[in-house]
């Protein structure tokens, strides 16, 4: 026998002894039904529990602008300046008739107390002092009025500056600095980042399945691969006449991270327990429209197998609807396992 000869011939033995090898290092878990948790996902949507957007109550413009979207605030922090001159110029004036206002209420008081005088001896009739009893009402009046005046235009010069309503963080800033502001519109959106929930329409036939008890739920983020559970569960008492569905509010446990509002979720409602097959999300393997796992197959290696998979479950296994029978090896590195399963077709062809 030639050295070639026996290089062929050793070849194939050490690719499947290799081949053994890493099959002996890739983790795998047999599959049995089970009893697992039945869910009805919903896809929703988050929001922040505190959010306020901030509208201006005065027109002018904006003169000053000291935050950005992302930015952190405190509460009662400000947030930007509109042009106060003719809010300025308002309280002036309320100040200015105040003077007046006060001028004339003297005047009417000291000309009441001396036809009071002169009507106590007899100079004046009554009807001459009741004239000056009503001078100096509408002069106390006019004072009254006056100050309201300049209560209003102060309030006016306040709306200038908006500060934050909540400590949080400004989720969006609708205007720039030198814009007209008008009454109404928008100016800056602010939200407390530690108090989230996930807001979902649930029709009213599935609601009615929720309802015999507590409702509990689980909170999937499909972008983050995270699960949360619900802090609480909050069915709002009325319907959507055109959707017939509900809405549902399901409250994140607190100071949860990285959660920004407008963020697409899926709550899992829970419904019921059940026997199903699921296999760790993990070990599915998805290329292109095949979606499988890698079974071993009793010799040292594995085989991929195409599955039907179903829906998430609670747990964060995903259900197996075909493909898989109970008592089977599944792979929890589907790409390591593709590596072993190709060095062993490479050797058994050698």
């Amino acid at each position: 026998m030639t050295r070639y000869s026996i290089i062929r011939i050793a070849l194939p033995a050490l690719a499947l002894a290799l081949a053994n090898l890493a099959q002996a290092q890739v983790p795998t878990q047999r599959i049995e039904a089970r009893a697992v948790g039945l869910t009805h996902p919903a896809e929703a949507t988050l929001e922040a529990v505190h959010q306020a957007t901030l509208a201006a109550q005065v027109p002018g413009r904006i003169v000053e602008l000291r935050v950005d979207a992302g930015d952190r605030v405190a509460k009662g922090q400000v947030l930007l300046r509109i042009d106060a001159a003719e809010a300025s110029q308002a309280v002036a004036g309320a100040e200015a008739g105040i003077a007046q206002a006060q001028a004339n209420q003297i005047n009417a008081k000291a000309a009441y107390e001396r036809t009071k005088s002169l009507v106590e001896r007899k100079f004046v009739s009554q009807s001459a002092l009741d004239q000056a009893k009503a001078s100096f009402d509408a002069a106390e009046a006019q004072l009254r009025a006056a100050r309201a005046g300049r209560g209003q235009a102060a309030t006016v010069q306040g709306y200038t500056t908006i500060v934050a309503p909540l400590a949080g963080l400004v989720a969006a800033r609708h205007v720039e600095q030198g814009e007209m502001a008008q009454p109404g519109r928008q100016l800056v959106t602010v939200y407390d980042p530690a108090a989230m929930r996930a807001v979902v329409d649930v029709p009213q036939q599935r609601l009615a399945g929720l309802a015999s008890g507590q409702i509990r739920a689980r909170v999937e983020l499909p972008d983050s691969g995270r699960w949360l559970d619900a802090a609480s569960v909050t069915v709002l008492p009325a319907a959507d006449p055109r959707t017939h569905t509900v809405r549902v509010r399901v409250d994140l446990p607190a100071n949860a991270e990285g959660l920004v509002p407008g963020t697409f979720a899926r709550v899992h409602f829970a419904t019921g327990e059940g026997s199903r097959i699921a296999v760790p999300a993990g070990a599915i393997l998805r290329r292109g429209e095949v979606t499988g796992v890698y079974v071993a197959d009793g010799k040292g290696g594995f085989a991929l197998r195409q599955v039907r998979a179903g829906e998430p479950l609670a747990d964060g296994s995903v259900e197996v609807l075909a493909g898989l029978a109970g008592g089977e090896e599944v792979a929890l590195d589907p790409v390591q396992a593709g590596i072993v399963a190709r060095a062993a077709r490479n050797g058994a062809a050698r």
